[in-house]
């Protein structure tokens, strides 16, 4: 996973090369994100944009430099595998919040001392409105009340990644990596999750070919474009790439 470090920068590569299979995707890029910030990653096919999201998020080892994650940070990001088995909906987007659902099984067995302590921090973290927010999210994108108590099991692959969008959603992370969000949303949905994204107070970085999407959300884009990451602090709308 990446380095914890203190500071301000939610996220901080510095020089980072990668490579797959011999070829290089990236050499020597650097990226700082700050808190709140919402930036859109784009380039051609194949230029390595999910790649880097794998090497952010630990799935792969850069060949060269580093990726931090500031200290006491959340990093959320939809799994690759949709979520799939008996469990509901609403309780499979719940587990997504590790410590809320760890902190429940120990205070089934707690001391009374300890079962003070993991009160006071379950409140803190807002457990008990949390299958409130689960379900809101699930209700964006799609899922009604009745939809959220059926097993996950039984959905299709394409709804199943609603799920694990909403997994990723319902944490409310610090940063926030999106890749092509709304493959799987219909346009309702993917207008809800437009004003989520909007709205939601944690910084975001977002791999989408929806040019609509990138002008509402991102306030500045980085383009990965022949190995080299250029960050540009402007909406998609005034983005002028360099041409060759």
């Amino acid at each position: 996973p990446p380095d914890r470090s203190p500071g301000m920068t939610v996220l901080m590569l510095q020089d980072v090369t990668l490579r797959v299979a011999g070829r290089t995707l990236l050499d020597n890029g650097s990226l700082m994100v700050d808190p709140g910030r919402k930036i859109g990653l784009v380039g051609r096919n194949g230029a390595g944009k999910s790649t880097l999201f794998k090497a952010i998020t630990g799935q792969i080892e850069a060949d060269g430099g580093s990726i931090r994650l500031a200290q006491r940070a959340r990093m959320g990001y939809v799994a690759q595998e949709a979520p799939a088995g008996p469990t509901n909906l609403l309780d499979t987007v719940l587990a997504a919040d590790l410590e809320r659902s760890a902190l429940l099984l120990e205070a089934e067995t707690a001391a009374a001392d300890r079962a003070a302590e993991i009160h006071d921090r379950l409140q803190a973290i807002g457990a008990d409105a949390a299958p409130s927010r689960a379900a809101t999210v699930l209700a964006g994108l799609g899922f009604d009340m009745a939809a959220q108590m059926r097993p996950v099991g039984e959905y299709s692959g394409g709804w199943r990644m609603r799920v694990a969008l909403a997994q990723a959603l319902f944490l409310e992370p610090d940063l926030l990596l999106l890749d092509e969000p709304t493959n799987h949303l219909d346009l309702e949905a993917a207008l809800w999750l437009e004003n989520w994204l909007i709205k939601f107070s944690g910084a975001v970085l977002l791999i989408s070919h929806d040019r609509f999407l990138l002008e509402r959300v991102a306030d500045g884009i980085v383009h990965l474009d022949q190995q080299k990451l250029s960050f540009y602090p402007v909406s998609y709308t005034h983005l002028t790439l360099p041409t060759k």
